[in-house]
């Protein structure tokens, strides 16, 4: 009986091992290609399974395309933790910061492959990752709202605080997808000119930036306006 034993845990590892592979595969083929542009035949050969596979692990390819996005985003805060190491009982201005450059800093990596497959959704929309990502961001988004909401003070309204967060993220999007493409961007394409700053000094002028606007509607907050 004990070899049975030792039998059914080396193909319990087998298993991961291979359900990793197909995604760490799938994962940059999402990426690259997007959804409707990544076959079943590509990944098995990259991968090196069958597509039987895939289907025992995955049973659809709408499936292994939100596992797939789903790990991708786990690795992501693995690599960048949220907070950006700043202690919770620091100042918010400090935590702010923390935030800001985790984020900057998570959309910057050229080995994150979790905001290209975003970026292929959104050019031609599936519909598929739509409820893994509001279940993965939403939390996120809440705890950014709440540390604006206590930088703008007690008196500030929910919508003071939407529109602080959303002009925050608005700040940090295209800056940090630029940065990613500097280096690999032909001198002759169209588009914005690549920035050349290091992530970290975009990252501390989108917290000061935000950090005056922040005050200046704190006061107003606080005059009633």
């Amino acid at each position: 009986m004990k070899w049975r034993h030792e039998m059914d845990k080396i193909r319990r590892k087998d298993g991961v091992e291979t359900r990793a592979r197909i995604l760490e595969v799938a994962g940059r083929l999402f990426a690259e290609k997007g959804f409707r542009n990544t076959i079943h035949e590509e990944i098995c050969r990259l991968a090196d399974v069958n597509i039987g596979a895939i289907n025992y692990h995955f049973r659809s390819k709408e499936n292994l395309y939100v596992e797939a996005w789903k790990m991708a985003f786990r690795q992501s805060l693995e690599k960048h933790p949220v907070d950006g190491g700043v202690p919770p009982g620091t100042p918010p201005e400090e935590r702010f910061r923390g935030r800001i450059l985790s984020f900057m800093r998570r959309m910057s990596d050229p080995e994150n492959i979790e905001f290209e497959i975003v970026h292929k959704e959104m050019a031609t929309p599936t519909g598929f990752l739509a409820g893994a990502m509001r279940e993965s961001l939403d939390p996120l988004r809440k705890e950014t709202q709440s540390l604006v909401r206590e930088l703008l003070g007690g008196k500030a309204t929910e919508k003071d605080v939407q529109l602080c967060e959303m002009s925050i993220m608005g700040q940090c999007f295209n800056p940090a997808v630029l940065h990613k493409r500097r280096k690999g961007q032909n001198k002759n394409r169209f588009g914005p000119k690549p920035l050349d700053f290091d992530i970290e000094t975009i990252a501390d002028h989108v917290v000061s930036f935000s950090l005056a606007g922040i005050r200046e509607m704190r006061k107003r907050a606080g005059k009633g306006g």
